[in-house]
């Protein structure tokens, strides 16, 4: 998934701000729709609006409607709760279903699918004083605002020293690992040293650090 930065500006409710590669934020009134790309396997991707008036932000609502067969796997702390749509009568089955599991702005799935397509999300664009709690040891988390960059320059993450970023890659399977660490990154090999990991619209990151905290983000798209 690539993107261009969200531009805080009041153009954001009156013409929309466009993304690459299949993914869009269209917006007026701070309400509209992303598109997130989706390729065959594992995503690890977001929700990245606020879903208040088309039936909410929980796991069967948001993946419903993606093909027979496709799985969502929401990470519990521990293990993964899973979701399927079911083959036959479309909806999703299975214990994240059941339990309405709520993925709000700030979290994360990884989602599987059997071929490349796109999934849409529809809400509101989140403003004002978001929270986005982080707990101790590993959790899934994403920016709490449709915005592309870096994860503190630009997103704000309140990283520490130890803090580590795991970025998932659909190619290969495999995570990227950032460390932050003596007041810079410790990238992956072939990331140039000192590189601070961005986000994507939509993208989704493990993150795992040994003191719990709140990233919080003051966002008023008026301005």
């Amino acid at each position: 998934m690539r993107t261009k930065t969200l531009l805080l500006t009041a153009a954001l409710c009156a013409a929309g701000i466009a993304t690459s590669q299949a993914q869009a934020v269209y917006s007026v009134n701070a309400v509209g729709y992303v598109n997130t790309g989706l390729l065959k396997g594992y995503n690890l991707i977001s929700n990245p609006l606020d879903n208040k008036a088309t039936g909410g932000n929980v796991v069967k609502n948001l993946f419903g409607g993606l093909p027979g067969g496709s799985q969502v796997y929401v990470f519990n702390g521990k293990s993964f709760d899973t979701a399927q749509v079911d083959d036959f009568g479309g909806g999703l089955v299975g214990p994240a279903a059941v339990t309405d599991h709520v993925l709000a702005p700030g979290e994360g799935v990884f989602v599987r699918v059997d071929a490349a397509q796109n999934i849409t999300f529809v809400g509101e664009v989140p403003a004002g004083t978001q929270v986005n709690h982080i707990p101790t040891g590993f959790s899934v988390r994403s920016s709490q605002v449709p915005q592309a960059g870096k994860i503190a320059t630009d997103l704000f993450f309140p990283v520490a020293e130890g803090d580590q970023i795991y970025k998932y890659k659909n190619a290969t399977g495999k995570y990227d690992t950032y460390t932050f660490t003596f007041g810079a990154w410790d990238t992956p090999p072939g990331v140039p040293a000192g590189t601070e990991p961005s986000l994507d619209v939509g993208e989704a990151v493990f993150v795992r650090t040994d003191a719990a905290k709140d990233w919080t983000r003051k966002f008023d798209i008026s301005k």
